[in-house]
Order: C-alpha cells, then structure tokens, then sequence
C-alpha cells in the first residue's frame, strides 16, 4: 500500500451527484449484476459503483479519454485481466472528458491513471501504459495484501497452477500493523530491524521510505501551501509544501515547487532542497514519467 495514497483523497464529495441523480443502494461484492468485471462509471453511480462496492471487492478504476493513445494500449489488457480474475477484483472504466469531476477528486495529471480502491479509500496508483506482466504482478500483489481485509478479497488471477502460499515474514507482519496503527516509529523501527540483517532487502527499504513520508506527511497541514505561497524565501514552508502537494496525489505540484526553490537558491539551502525532491522521487517507480521529467527539470536547474 502506497503511504502516499493512503487516506490522502476524500471520495465522499462524489457521493452527492449519487444522491443527486436518485442512485440506490450499493451492490454487493464481486462482479456487477449484469455478472461481468468491467463496468463503466459515471460520477453519478461512482459512490455505489466504486466506493461502496470497495467495500467488499477491490475495484480497479481505469481513468482515460477517447483522444488517449496509451489509454488504447492499457485498457485492454486490464479488461482482459478483469475477465480472467473471475470476480476476484471490478474493472470501472471512467471516461474522464465525461466525468471531470472524478478526475479532479483524484488529482489526475496525466491519463491513462489507474487507482486501486478498497474499503473506500484509494490503496494504490500508477500513471501510464504498462505492460501486462507488470500489471499482472501489481493485480497479484494487491489482490495477496487485500486478501485478510476484504470479504471479496478472492484469489490473484494466475496461469495455470496456482503455486503455493508463501508463509507470511513476521518482521513484515509487524511492521505492517504499527503502519496501519498510525504507529510510525514502530513501522520504522521494525523495518530498519530488517535492514540492519539484510542490507541488501530492497522491500524493506522501499517500505521504510514509505513510511518516513507517511510520518512526515501527517504533520503537515493545508496552511503549508499558503505558507509557501507567501513567502518564497520560506524554506521550511516550501518542503512542508511540497510534502502536502504529494500526499495529495498532486505529485507535478510538489516536484515543481521544489525545482523552482532549487533555481532561485544556492550553497547549503539548494543542497537541502535537493535531497528532499530526490527523497520524494525515491516514494516513486524510477520509471514513472512524473519523476523522470522531474529529474530532468532538476539538472537542468542545477547546472
């Protein structure tokens, strides 16, 4: 689970357009009645369709335009995943010239963009076209992590056999419940205990700078941005901001803000600056077109 996601949106503002256009109820888990995992969503049956539907089901929501040359490429590899995970998990396809709005709850730049809902809240993100191995992977991933905490957690989709269960780390398993307890300090602490044994155990240092940035990121409030805002030579306000943009899933806000500190700053405060954005790439895939243009704009405003 993304610490970066985790409880940063509010869905609920979606919920009155529901009301608003007479929607009732809220479908049970698995599939939609008319029995396929792929349905399309409108902001008015978003609430029932996707966040009350979450409930019980991981739903994945698939945000793209008919103009969206990579949304051609992606979608149908998620719709062909959806039908072969037999109900385990709910394609909503949400057509974004359409629906603005959801887009905008979400803080979508750039489309195509998939979130992974459950229990209400979105769990985890990714921009661009991948490819189906990949998304295969992120599916089965999800799907294992949701697997205790949904009643429709289901199993992955797989290919031919499904191998056998791998027993769960009891170092994983108690640093992911001080997480999800908002204890940080343990989280952190547990995973550093990995790494202090395992040096080289890439999973653990991918979820201690998660979980740094969940620490940090719960400290700061909305009034950072204005902060900031005021008063460009605040440093202090500039990184708290940037923090914020980010945990808002306003990523291009926070990595821009922080490139145009770079620019206008020198000696040790541009070095401070620096290392923050480079952290805040670290929370990202490498390949994520958002960091890779961030890192570029960087160098180009270092030298």
């Amino acid at each position: 689970m993304s610490a970066a996601l985790s409880g940063a949106v509010d869905l609920s503002g979606l919920k009155a357009r529901a009301d608003a256009a007479g929607q009732q109820g809220a479908p049970s888990g698995g599939p939609p009645s008319g029995g396929s995992p792929v349905i399309d969503v409108t902001e008015a049956t978003f609430q029932a369709e996707v966040v009350d539907r979450s409930m019980h089901t991981l739903v994945v929501v698939d945000l793209w335009a008919e103009w969206c040359g990579p949304c051609k490429q992606l979608s149908p590899v998620l719709e062909k995943l959806a039908q072969e995970g037999n109900g385990a998990w709910v394609l909503a396809k949400v057509d974004v010239d359409a629906n603005p709005r959801i887009s905008q709850v979400f803080g979508v730049q750039s489309i195509p963009t998939v979130v992974a809902i459950a229990g209400g809240q979105p769990v985890d993100a990714f921009s661009g076209a991948q490819p189906e191995p990949q998304l295969r992977q992120w599916l089965n991933q999800l799907l294992e992590a949701l697997r205790d905490k949904l009643p429709g957690g289901g199993a992955p989709p797989q290919e031919g056999a499904e191998p056998a269960e791998e027993p769960e780390d009891p170092r994983f398993t108690e640093a992911e419940q001080a997480f999800d307890s908002g204890d940080f300090a343990a989280a952190e602490a547990a995973y550093q205990r990995i790494l202090d044994s395992e040096p080289g155990n890439e999973q653990a240092r991918a979820a201690l700078v998660q979980v740094r940035f969940a620490a940090r990121a719960s400290q700061t409030d909305p009034s950072a941005v204005s902060r900031a805002e005021a008063d460009p030579a605040d440093l202090d306000a500039q990184l708290a901001a940037a923090d914020y943009e980010v945990a808002q899933l306003d990523v291009e806000s926070g990595f821009a803000r922080l490139i145009a500190t770079v620019r206008r700053t020198s000696g040790e405060d541009r070095d401070r600056v620096r290392e923050h954005l480079v952290g805040l790439f670290e929370l990202f895939d490498p390949a994520d077109e958002r960091v890779i243009k961030a890192r570029r704009d960087l160098a180009s405003a270092l030298f």
